[in-house]
Parts: structure tokens; C-alpha cells; sequence
């Protein structure tokens, strides 16, 4: 080779430096896509726990703000008919001007539709005896066959196989529907001590296995040995 004479590269060598370029973008690409499907997968898991997690505290809220009144069936403050929840609860945001924001009556039911879910319902506050004799209708013609109004104000929470619910009522767990432990007289609560929430999830969900939450009414004493 002539002194001062530079060599370039051949077709041959630039069409093997791209193919080997093009062989390691390929491959970086499909790292690069695989950390992306891990990443979407781990954050759409932590936002279903999320969810889960923030209907199980609005249940818990719910309970706890649960009232009871003198009067009708509505007026015990939670009712069970075996398919849907109904709670009659004191609002916890007063109004502007700070008078009371009235009751809620609000319902939690499994739908089961082509994927069931755990939904929960909320009236408009009511604020005397007709409205919430009507409410409390409404959120058992809600939980039996919704129409499209009603329907309007349930919100679905996540998927779910099946639920159970259990009442404590004279030191024992047993079914909402029996008599058994239920209340009588005139210084006890129509509200039970105690429900225990039984939640069986599908395969798909976030979190496996099934899932029990026990409430304890604030007011509950246990009774002294």
C-alpha cells in the first residue's frame, strides 16, 4: 500500500456492521419491550390491590356510620335479605353553612352479570321519613332488578366470585337471616355487635384466596366476666 493512501470499507464489511446493528436494536428492542409488559403488568396490579383495598375501607366507613331510628324496618339501620346489604348511615361531610347533610342510605350487592362484581349504591341524602322510606326501597329494588336511574348511582368496585356476610349477636357468629342472637328489648341495638365479611375472589384477581374482614360496631362493649 502506497504511503499516504487510505483504505475504505468494503460493501461487504458495511453491510455486515449493519446486520449485526440491526441483529442488537432488535434484540435491545425486545428487552426493552419485555421490561415495559413487567411494567404494566406489576402497576396494573398494584392499582387493582389500590381498589380493593379502598372499597374494603369504604365498607368499613359505611358500618361505622351505620344509625338506627324509632319506627319501621328501615329505621333498624342495616338489613340483610340475603342478596343485598342495606345501610342506613349518617353523612360525614356537613354542609357548607355546617348544619347536618342528613342520611344516606347506601347497598352492596354482587351483580351478576357477564362479569360479576361487587358494586356498591348511595342515595341522595334524605332528610326526612318519606325520603328515606323511599331510599330504602329503592336500594332493595336496586339490589333484586336495577333499572338504568338506579343503576346511574352504583358504583362497581372489582370482580368477584361470591361474598357471605355473618352478624355477631349474643357472643356468636351466626347467619343474618336466623333469629338466633337477635336482640329484643328496648336498651338493645337493632345494629349486631358484629359482621363478618366473607369475600371469595376469582383466579384472576390481584391478591389469592379468599379474603374476611370483621367489623365491630363502635359501640359495642363486651359484657365484663
Amino acid at each position: 500500500m502506497k504511503a499516504g493512501t487510505v483504505r475504505g470499507f468494503t460493501l461487504v464489511e458495511v453491510l455486515v456492521a449493519l446486520v449485526g446493528l440491526a441483529l442488537m436494536a432488535g434484540l435491545s428492542w425486545r428487552g426493552l419491550d419485555s421490561m415495559m409488559r413487567t411494567r404494566d403488568a406489576s402497576q396494573q396490579r398494584v392499582d387493582e390491590i389500590a381498589v380493593l383495598q379502598t372499597a374494603l375501607a369504604q365498607w368499613r366507613t359505611d358500618l361505622d356510620a351505620a344509625t338506627s331510628l324509632p319506627g319501621g324496618l328501615e329505621a333498624q339501620g342495616i338489613d340483610w335479605d340475603g342478596r343485598v346489604l342495606r345501610i342506613v348511615r349518617r353523612s360525614t361531610q356537613p354542609q357548607a353553612d355546617g348544619s347536618d347533610a342528613g342520611l344516606w342510605v347506601v347497598g352492596w350487592t354482587l351483580r351478576n352479570d357477564s362479569s360479576p362484581q361487587w358494586v356498591r349504591w348511595q342515595s341522595q341524602p334524605v332528610r326526612d321519613r318519606a325520603s328515606l322510606l323511599q331510599a330504602w326501597q329503592d336500594a332493595a329494588q336496586w339490589g333484586q332488578s336495577a333499572g338504568t336511574a338506579l343503576r346511574a348511582q352504583e358504583t362497581p368496585l372489582f370482580p368477584l366470585s361470591r361474598w357471605q356476610l355473618f352478624y355477631f349477636r349474643s357472643d356468636s357468629w351466626s347467619n343474618p337471616l336466623s333469629s338466633t342472637g337477635t336482640p329484643s328489648g328496648s336498651n338493645t341495638s337493632p345494629i349486631p355487635d358484629g359482621i363478618r365479611l366473607v369475600l371469595v375472589l376469582p383466579p384472576t384477581a390481584p391478591i389469592r384466596g379468599d379474603i374476611t374482614l370483621d367489623w365491630v360496631r363502635p359501640t359495642f362493649s363486651a359484657p365484663r366476666s
